[in-house]
C-alpha cells in the first residue's frame, strides 16, 4: 500500500487506551509510512488530571497494541513539554490532531516557517461517537461513564431487575477490602476504613448503621443510601439517620432482591447534585453497590457495612464496574 507521508508525528496523553485513540493512531498509519506517537510525562499528564494512569503503564498499553497491529512501523516516545521535537525534525512531513489540539499543529508550522522547515501536512481525525450521545474520550471514561469502547456502564433504562437466585452466594462475598470490628461496635471498622481513606475522597456509604457510624466519627459521606433497616429489621427511631441534617432527600422505592429503576435514577441524580445528599429507599438498598458502581467516577470509594464482619471498601474502577455490568446482565427484567 502506498502511502502519502513518510513519517507521521502524533502527540497526546493516551489514558485509558481507548477506541477513539486506536481510530487516531490507524488512521495515522494508513497515510504514513511510520508513524511517531509521543506520550506525555507524568508531570504534563497529572497536571491535567490526578486521575490519568502512570506514564509507564500508559506505554506499555499503547506499545503492546501498536506491536500487534502494525508491528516496527509505530514507535513510541516520551513528550515532555507541549511541542515536543516537531518544530524542528527535518524527517517528518505530517502530524495528526483532534479539533481541540489543530491549533497546537498550526503554532508548530508557524515555528517551522520561521525556522526554515516546510509545514508539516496536518490531518485531523474525527471524533468516534461513544453509545450515550458523547465522544469516546478518556475524560469520560475517567467520569465513570463509558468504558473503553465506548459503550454506557450502565445504559438508560425504564425497567426494574430482580436478582436470580445464582447470585446470592457470590453477593454475600466482599466486594472489595473488608475492614473488620465486632458488630456491637462499628466504629472499629469504620475508624480504620476513615484513618486510611484520603481527606478529598469522594464516597458513597450504603447502609443505615455505616451511614450514622461515619457521621458520628465527623466524616458525612458525599452520597448516602439508607432504608431504615438493620439486617432486613426496622431501626428505633432513635437510631435512624436523620434525614433532615442532610442538604438534599432523594427517595426512591426498590423491593427486596429487586435494583429498579427508580433506585438508579435516584442513584443517577445523587451523582448530579452538588451539594452532599442522602437517598432514602422504601423497601431494601442491599443492592445498590452495584448500580453504583456502574455509575460512580473512578477513584470514588464505596463503603457499605457487612453483617457480623465490619465494613467492606472498594475504589471505583475498570476491574469493578465490568464485574458488576458482568452480574446486572444476569438480572431477569421484571416489568
Amino acid at each position: 500500500m502506498e502511502r502519502r507521508f513518510s513519517r507521521c508525528l502524533v502527540g497526546g496523553t493516551f489514558d485509558r487506551f481507548h477506541a477513539g485513540h486506536k481510530h487516531l493512531l490507524q488512521l495515522a498509519a494508513s497515510n504514513a509510512e511510520y508513524v511517531e506517537v509521543w506520550v506525555s510525562d507524568d508531570l504534563m499528564s497529572t497536571s491535567k488530571s490526578p486521575l490519568v494512569l502512570p506514564l509507564e503503564e500508559r506505554i506499555e498499553e499503547l506499545t503492546d497494541w501498536a506491536e500487534l497491529n502494525h508491528g516496527n512501523r509505530i514507535s513510541v516516545h516520551i513528550l515532555r513539554d507541549q511541542l515536543g521535537p516537531a518544530p524542528v525534525r527535518e524527517d517528518c512531513d505530517a502530524i495528526i490532531c483532534t479539533i481541540e489540539t489543530r491549533e497546537n499543529c498550526e503554532r508548530i508550522n508557524s515555528i517551522r516557517q520561521e525556522n526554515g522547515l516546510s509545514p508539516l501536512e496536518i490531518i485531523q481525525a474525527e471524533h468516534l461517537n461513544d453509545g450515550i450521545g458523547g465522544i469516546i474520550s478518556s475524560t469520560r471514561i475517567r467520569a465513570g461513564l463509558i468504558d473503553r469502547d465506548g459503550e454506557p456502564w450502565l445504559p438508560e433504562s425504564t425497567v426494574s431487575l430482580a436478582m436470580p437466585e445464582h447470585l446470592d452466594e457470590s453477593l454475600k462475598q466482599p466486594m472489595g477490602v473488608l475492614y473488620e470490628g465486632p458488630e456491637d461496635s462499628p466504629e472499629v471498622a469504620m475508624y480504620r476504613f476513615l484513618e486510611e481513606v484520603s481527606e478529598d475522597a469522594f464516597i458513597v456509604a450504603v447502609g443505615d448503621v455505616c451511614v450514622q457510624t461515619m457521621v458520628e466519627l465527623g466524616r458525612r459521606p458525599n452520597i448516602a443510601v439508607v432504608d431504615g433497616q438493620t439486617k432486613r429489621v426496622e431501626l428505633a427511631d432513635s437510631d435512624k439517620v436523620d434525614l433532615s441534617s442532610w442538604s438534599e432527600v432523594i427517595t426512591c422505592s426498590n423491593p427486596p432482591g429487586t435494583i429498579s429503576s427508580s433506585l438508579v435514577s435516584a442513584c443517577r441524580k445523587a451523582l448530579h447534585s452538588e451539594v452532599d445528599c442522602v437517598i432514602s429507599v422504601d423497601g431494601e438498598e442491599d443492592l445498590a453497590p452495584i448500580p453504583l458502581h456502574l455509575l460512580l467516577p473512578l477513584n470514588a470509594v464505596l463503603v457499605y457495612g457487612q453483617p457480623r464482619k465490619g465494613v467492606v471498601v472498594r475504589m471505583s474502577d475498570e476491574e469493578v464496574k465490568s464485574r458488576c455490568r458482568d452480574m446486572i446482565d444476569s438480572f431477569e427484567v421484571i416489568d
